[in-house]
């Protein structure tokens, strides 16, 4: 059975609702994660934001995300006392990456996987230096 590609806001809404429900679940990264996000409507919502602006930068959208996620993630690497690891982003992408051939195929997922290795490796590697310029 062929699979769509993601076109809309509800698509990625979709991808980012069922890879958190994921995630939330994982005894390995839903520690973290539960620990952290206190309003995971809300979060969602920002991550579809995320995702949508990241997947379909040349279009016209209704909504636009700006923030910093280095930022967020370094500060919550600080929090847990930098225990953070490249297992724990592996593990993320691998998620990841279930849910997107579980619910879409096409240029926009593929679009979705490689951007998300990017910023897996990007996040990692800005923490790990983070820690670096603390010590």
């Amino acid at each position: 059975m062929m699979k769509k590609d993601i076109e809309t806001r509800e698509d990625v809404n979709l991808v980012v609702s069922t890879f958190y429900g994921k995630v939330r679940k994982d005894d390995f990264l839903g520690p973290f994660f539960n620990r952290v996000i206190t309003d995971w409507p809300a979060h969602i919502d920002r991550l579809t934001t995320f995702w949508e602006t990241s997947l379909f930068i040349t279009r016209k959208l209704e909504n636009k995300y700006y923030g910093n996620p280095l930022e967020v993630h370094v500060q919550v690497d600080q929090e847990n006392n930098q225990s953070i690891t490249q297992e724990h982003f592996g593990n993320w992408l691998n998620l990841w990456f279930e849910t997107i051939d579980e619910l879409f195929e096409g240029e926009y997922a593929s679009k979705a996987k490689q951007k998300a290795r990017k910023m897996s490796t990007f996040l990692y590697l800005n923490i790990f230096q983070a820690r670096q310029n603390k010590q």
